[in-house]
């Protein structure tokens, strides 16, 4: 009868004992890595374009829907703070990029804001601002982006339903861990390229308020990034692309 009673509590106790060696790597892991993700880090805010630069930006739709047309103004949002780095340099700011569209009809319909090529990010993105003023309609602003992999993107950063200018964000969301899954930053084969790329602004609008003319003004395009790996490449390597 003892040794009947024996082998379920040899099992029992080895459970248990299974059980805590897998709470105790996971706990593990991770506690060890936060000291390290914090170490490995220098978070800075950078300019990714002023808006300074005539036709640099453009804008197109379908012809169907109606016309658009993208040029730069004199002026610039009176509640931008200066970024610190940057301070004292007379950086030039004094305009800002408009873009009008002329409906044709009412419904469904988008048009995009663009730059003549992507515009790299240095380091590894956690976050992209724009000030923008939206005159107060019921439209999409989207952020359209390119991943280490080229592959394209797009975020949604909020309805321009506001009057005057104001700050519109989106977090970069992070890659996966296998390195392939969702925005891809950085692979871990190759340290000498790395980040995501500004391919512009879609504007989805709002059927109901498709009509006439509408104004948007777009400036200081910034982003949120972590240099610590471009700082830290290591420099007995080769350069790939030949």
């Amino acid at each position: 009868m003892k040794r009947f009673l024996l082998i379920p509590l040899i099992l029992l106790i080895g459970a248990g004992a299974f059980a805590q060696i897998r709470s105790t790597e996971v706990g593990a892991v991770d506690v060890s890595r936060i000291g390290i993700d914090a170490a490995q880090q220098r978070i800075v805010e950078v300019s990714i374009d002023r808006f300074e630069r005539e036709g640099f930006w453009r804008s197109s739709m379908s012809t169907d829907d109606g016309y658009v047309i993208s040029r730069l103004f004199s002026g610039t949002p009176m509640g931008v703070q200066p970024i610190p780095q940057e301070v004292g340099l007379n950086v030039a700011n004094d305009t800002v990029l408009g873009t009008r569209v002329d409906f044709l009809r009412r419904g469904y319909m988008d048009f995009v804001v663009y730059p003549q090529r992507p515009i790299p990010i240095e380091g590894i993105t956690k976050e992209v601002s724009v000030w923008v003023a939206g005159r107060n309609y019921n439209h999409e602003l989207w952020l359209m982006i390119e991943d280490f992999f080229g592959r394209p993107f797009e975020l949604f950063m909020g309805r321009l339903n506001f009057q005057g200018w104001r700050r519109m964000s989106v977090a970069i969301p992070p890659q996966a861990d296998d390195g392939f899954r969702g925005i891809v930053q950085r692979n871990y084969h190759y340290n000498n390229n790395m980040g995501i790329k500004i391919r512009g602004f879609r504007i989805v609008v709002d059927p109901w308020q498709a009509y006439g003319n509408y104004y948007l003004y777009f400036d200081e395009l910034r982003a949120i990034t972590d240099l610590f790996a471009e700082e830290n490449r290591d420099p007995d390597d080769m350069v790939d692309g030949w």
